[in-house]
C-alpha cells in the first residue's frame, strides 16, 4: 500500500532510501572525483531536514540507536583488522606518541577550547573534550584514498583514527563518572570500580574472542562459507556483552578483537578483511545518512554561531595542530609530513554517534549546556569534513607527500619485453615499475634507468616497500603463466579488475586449459604470449612513443604506423591497455604506446627517430629469452641449457651499454622528458650486478 508522503516512509522504504542514497552518493564521488563524505551529507541533509522526505525518528524510530552503535562497532572492528604490526615500520614511533600523548593532551586542548571559546561549562566541555579525541577512521580512509598520500603519513593517521577512536569513547566514560559523582549519591571508589572493570573486561573479552576465532579458523573447526557469519555474530555478541557492563566499552572490546585477528596471519585474512570492507562501505554510508537526516535545523538554532564559528576554527588551527607538533617532538618524521598529519583531523560517525548518547546523559543529570553538545559535533563533522574534503589532496601534493598525479603501471617479470615497454612509457610521462623475483632478469631495465624490484610482488617485503598506491594498473607479463594468473587474481580486488592485464596464457586456445573468467586478468591487443612479443623483437619490432595532435589525428597515425600493434593509451593523467582497436581514442595529447614492425622501424631509424629500437645484442638477448619460455612453456625461467646460457652472457655484455635502448625522440611525436619519479627506486641500494 502507498504511503502519504506527511505520514512518512515504511520501515522498508527508509531502508530503500537510505541504501539508495548512500551508496549511490559514493558512486557519485568516484566518477566525479569528489571526497564521498561530502555527498553523503549532503545526500542525508537533503533527505531529512531540507525536504523532509526521511526524517528517521518518524520513519524507523526507536531502532536508530542500537542500529547506529551496532554499525559504528563492525566499522571499528574492521578497521581493527587493517592494523597489522608488520605494515606499521618507521610510522611505529609516530603512532605510539599520538596515542600515549596525543591522546591525553588532545583531551585538555578540546576541553580548553570548548569551555573559553564554545562557552560550555567544565561538566560538558570535559566529557565532549573526551570524544573530540577521535579523529574518525570512517572519514580518513576515502581521503587518504583519494589523496594517495605517500605510506607513512597515511599509516600514522589511518592508526591514529582507529587506535583513538575506542579511547576517546572511553576518555568520555570516565569524563561522565567524575560528573556523576560530583552530581550523584555515586562516591569515587564505586565510579573508578566500575571503570576499571569496564575498561579490563572489554580488553580480556576481546582479546579471548580474537583469539577463539584465530584458533578456530586456523584448526579448521569452521568451514569456509561460514566464516564470515561467524565474524560477524562473535562481532555484535562481543560489542553487546562489554557495553553492557560499562557503557561504549564495546568499541575497545571489537577493536582489541580486530587487532588479535589481524596480527594472527591467517590463511583466510584477505578474503575475511576485504567482505568486512565492503560490508563497511554499506554501514558507513547508512549511517552517515541516518545521522544528517537526523539533524533538525530547530536544534542547530541553539548555537550561538559566532561562538560555534570560532571553535571549530580554534579546534582547527590550534588545538589539533599543537596536540599533533608536540606529540612528535623527538621523532625522526620530517617536518613536512608533522604539519601534513597536524592539519588533518576530519571527525566522523563516531563524534556524532556518541556524542548524542552523552548529551542525553547529561541532560538527564540537569547539565543544560550538554543540549549543545550534539549540533556542536555535527557542526564540526560537517566543517572538518568538507574542509579536509576538499584541501587534504592539494595540500599533499603541494609538500610533495602524494604519489603524484602521473599514471602508473606495475611490470610483473622482467623480460626486455617489459623493459621496451617501460622506456616508450616513460616518454608519455608514466611512472613504471618492473618487478621480478629472478634477479638476473632485471639486469637489463636497471642498467636503462627503470625502476625495479627484486622480490615476489605478493609478498611482505612488497607490501613494506613498494608503494602501490602509485600504481593504477597492473601488468603481469614473467615467464610463468601461472603466476601471473595467481598475481592478477590476488590484486584484482584490491586495484579493480579493469586495472588488471596479463599476457596471454600458452595453451590458452585449448578448452581444458582455459580458465573461468573470474582468474586471471584482461589481455592486451593482439592476445600474444610473451614468447611471441619476444620474437617480435627478435625480428627488429621497436617500440613506440606518439602523442595524436589536431593536425595529427589517429587516422595519420595508422596510415603513418601500418601494421602498429597499439598497446597502451595515456591520456589526462589516466593508462589504460589497449585490448581491441576500439579502445583507441581520436583526440589531441592523446600518447598511444605500440610496436612498430620492422619495416616501419627501419625508416624510422633512417630518420633518427627511433626511441626505444633494440640494438644486435638485444635483439640477440630477446630470441635467448623467447626460446627460453617457450622451452618452459610459460612455467617459470628454465634454469641452464645453451640459449638460456647465452641470454644470461649477452645481458651482462650489454647491461652497461647506453645505447641499448635508445631514448631520444622527436619532442613532435611524443618525446617528454619523465618528471622525477614518486617514490625511491626499492632496488636503488641494491649493488650492481
Amino acid at each position: 500500500m502507498a504511503t502519504e508522503l506527511t505520514g512518512g516512509l515504511s520501515a522498508m522504504q527508509a531502508f530503500a532510501v537510505v541504501g539508495i542514497a548512500g551508496v549511490g552518493a559514493q558512486w557519485l564521488a568516484w566518477r566525479f572525483r569528489l571526497p564521498a563524505i561530502v555527498l553523503m551529507l549532503a545526500a542525508g541533509l537533503f533527505l531529512g531536514p531540507v525536504t523532509e522526505i526521511f526524517v528517521p525518528s518518524r520513519d524507523i524510530g526507536d531502532v536508530i540507536p542500537p542500529m547506529i552503535a551496532l554499525a559504528v562497532a563492525v566499522i571499528l572492528f574492521e578497521g581493527g583488522l587493517t592494523l597489522s604490526f608488520k605494515k606499521l615500520a618507521d610510522a611505529r614511533p609516530g603512532v605510539r606518541r599520538l596515542v600515549y600523548i596525543g591522546a591525553p593532551l588532545g583531551w585538555l586542548m578540546s576541553s580548553l577550547a570548548l569551555v573559553f571559546v564554545a562557552g560550555l561549562g567544565w561538566e560538558s566541555a570535559i566529557v565532549f573534550g573526551g570524544i573530540m579525541i577521535v579523529t574518525g577512521p570512517t572519514v580518513i580512509a576515502p581521503l587518504l584514498r583519494q589523496a594517495k598520500l605517500t605510506s607513512r603519513p597515511a599509516q600514522i593517521l589511518q592508526w591514529e583514527g582507529i587506535v583513538n577512536d575506542p579511547i576517546g569513547a572511553l576518555v568520555a566514560v570516565f569524563a561522565l563518572e567524575i560528573v556523576l559523582v560530583r552530581n550523584t549519591g555515586v562516591t569515587w571508589g564505586e565510579a573508578l570500580a566500575q571503570l576499571v572493570l569496564g575498561i579490563g573486561f572489554a580488553a580480556v573479552i576481546g582479546v579471548l574472542a580474537g583469539y577463539m576465532v584465530v584458533q578456530a579458523f586456523r584448526r579448521g573447526w569452521v568451514p569456509e562459507y561460514m566464516k564470515v557469519p561467524l565474524l560477524f555474530v562473535t562481532v555484535l555478541g562481543v560489542f553487546a556483552g562489554a557495553d553492557s557492563l560499562l557503557h561504549e566499552s564495546g568499541l575497545l572490546a571489537v577493536t582489541v578483537m580486530g587487532l588479535v585477528i589481524a596480527n594472527a596471519d591467517l590463511p583466510s585474512y584477505h578474503e575475511l578483511h576485504r567482505f568486512k570492507e565492503h560490508a563497511t562501505i554499506l554501514l558507513v554510508s547508512g549511517v552517515f545518512i541516518l545521522l544528517a537526516a537526523s539533524i533538525r535545523f530547530e536544534t542547530l538554532a541553539q548555537l550561538n554561531w559566532w561562538r560555534a564559528g570560532l571553535f571549530v576554527a580554534s579546534v582547527v588551527l590550534i588545538a589539533r595542530p599543537v596536540t599533533v607538533m608536540l606529540s612528535l617532538i623527538g621523532t625522526n618524521l620530517p617536518i613536512k609530513e608533522r604539519l601534513l598529519i597536524a592539519l588533518t583531523g576530519p571527525r566522523g560517525v563516531v563524534l556524532v554517534a556518541v556524542s548524542g548518547i552523552f548529551a542525553e546523559r547529561l541532560v538527564n543529570e540537569g547539565i543544560e549546556d550538554g543540549a549543545l553538545i550534539a549540533p556542536l559535533a555535527f557542526v564540526l563533522v560537517l566543517v572538518t569534513v568538507v574542509l579536509h574534503g576538499f584541501t587534504l589532496a592539494p595540500l599533499a601534493r603541494r609538500m610533495g607527500l602524494t604519489s603524484g598525479d602521473r599514471p602508473g603501471l606495475l611490470i610483473v617479470g622482467g623480460s626486455l619485453f617489459a623493459t621496451g615497454l617501460a622506456k616508450a612509457l616513460e616518454k608519455a610521462d608514466v611512472n613504471v615499475l618492473i618487478t621480478d623475483t629472478n634477479r638476473d632478469h632485471l639486469r637489463t631495465a636497471r642498467a636503462v634507468g627503470v625502476q625495479t624490484f627484486y622480490g615476489d610482488i605478493l609478498g611482505d617485503a612488497a607490501e613494506h616497500n613498494v608503494e602501490f598506491i602509485a600504481y593504477g594498473a597492473i601488468l603481469a607479463a614473467s615467464d610463468n603463466d601461472a603466476y601471473n594468473t595467481l598475481v592478477a587474481t590476488d590484486l584484482a580486488p584490491e586495484f579493480g579488475r579493469d586495472s588488471i592485464w596479463q599476457l596471454a596464457r600458452h595453451k590458452e586456445d585449448r578448452a581444458r586449459h582455459a580458465l573461468p573468467t573470474q582468474l586471471g586478468g584482461q589481455t592486451i591487443e593482439g592476445n600474444r604470449t610473451l614468447a611471441q612479443y619476444l620474437e617480435l623483437l627478435g625480428e627488429g619490432w621497436i617500440f613506440r612513443t606518439t602523442r595524436l595532435t589536431e593536425e595529427y589525428r589517429l587516422e595519420a597515425w595508422r596510415e603513418a604506423r601500418p601494421g602498429a600493434i597499439p598497446l597502451a593509451v595515456v591520456q589526462n593523467g589516466q593508462l589504460w591497455l589497449v585490448n581491441s582497436e576500439d579502445d583507441l581514442v581520436d583526440k589531441p595529447d592523446i600518447y598511444i604506446v605500440s610496436m612498430l614492425p620492422p619495416d616501419v622501424a627501419q625508416q624510422i631509424e633512417q630518420e633518427n627517430e627511433a626511441q626505444t629500437a633494440p640494438k644486435d645484442s638485444a635483439r640477440e638477448v630477446a630470441r635467448a629469452e623467447a626460446e627460453a619460455v617457450r622451452r618452459g612453456e610459460g612455467s617459470g625461467s628454465v634454469p641452464g641449457g645453451e640459449n638460456a646460457t647465452a641470454a644470461d652472457r649477452l645481458r651482462d655484455q650489454s647491461k652497461d651499454d647506453p645505447d641499448l635502448m635508445e631514448s631520444q625522440g622527436d619532442v613532435s611525436d611524443g618525446d617528454r622528458t619523465p618528471r622525477e619519479p614518486p617514490q625511491k627506486d626499492p632496488d636503488a641500494d641494491l649493488p650492481k650486478d
